[in-house]
């Protein structure tokens, strides 16, 4: 197979479903042929992120995603996208272990969100209980200017409740309890524009698009880039020139 790029999946299954299917909807086709060539490692037993980012005493999800790399990276794939937020934590690590271009779906977030909406001063921020105790977006946030807002002490349960009990445990798509907490970081906190911080939260914004709020989604605009560079490689870029554009130096090092 010529010219594919490898997803590090499985974190969790249902969100990875949620990113191939916008790739494969998304590209333009007149005929098979025109689909996207990639691998999709869908390693749905890589412990929990989250509960290792709390709680080092907790089974290390890196070594998992280390194996992944690497034996993906004997395939030389033109490069590698991990539609998983909270597994950023240890993006660095995990992109200097391969040759292989590695895209950074949080910086490709941030600077889509300067892109879009350069007069905000603030985003909101609604992610995994382990994205937020370390920090992962906010502090490349504040690198390049810009605050974050997490709203009071009641969003977090009702988003974990969201990831949790009704997406990764159910399969299920709560509407309204997604919609209630876009509106109370809207109307209550003042977040004219609101980061999906996490895929499941992807998910739920591909199933519930519904509502009127501002809202930067990762695993959206990942989608997009995956298939705009490996579009311009198929069609001969180098991938050195095609991956340059979203490989930023201002918030690299801020997880």
């Amino acid at each position: 197979m010529k010219h594919f790029f490898t997803i590090l999946g499985g974190m969790g299954t249902i969100a990875t479903e949620s990113y191939v299917r916008l790739i494969n909807h998304r590209v333009k086709i007149n005929k098979d042929q025109d689909y996207l060539n990639y691998i999709l490692v869908n390693d749905a037993e890589i412990p929990d992120r989250t509960a290792y980012i709390k709680d080092h005493t907790k089974e290390n999800f890196f070594f998992a995603l280390k194996d992944d790399v690497e034996k993906q990276s004997l395939l030389k794939p033109d490069f590698f996208v991990m539609p998983c937020n909270t597994a950023h934590y240890f993006y660095h690590d995990l992109a200097a272990l391969t040759e292989v271009p590695f895209l950074n779906m949080m910086d490709i977030a941030i600077h889509t969100f300067l892109e879009k909406f350069p007069n905000e001063k603030k985003i909101g921020l609604i992610a995994t209980e382990g994205s937020i105790y370390d920090r992962l977006y906010e502090k490349s946030i504040e690198k390049v200017g810009r605050e974050v807002e997490f709203g009071g002490s009641e969003i977090q349960p009702m988003v974990t409740d969201l990831i949790y009990h009704n997406i990764k445990e159910k399969g299920v798509v709560n509407k309204e309890l997604y919609h209630r907490i876009l509106q109370k970081m809207h109307d209550e906190y003042g977040c004219n524009v609101i980061l999906l911080g996490c895929t499941e939260l992807s998910l739920a914004q591909e199933k519930a698009p519904d509502h009127p709020y501002n809202v930067i989604d990762p695993q959206s605009i990942l989608a997009d880039v995956t298939i705009e560079l490996a579009l311009k490689i198929r069609n001969g870029m180098e991938v050195d020139k095609a991956v340059s554009k979203y490989l930023y130096q201002d918030t690299r090092g801020a997880s």
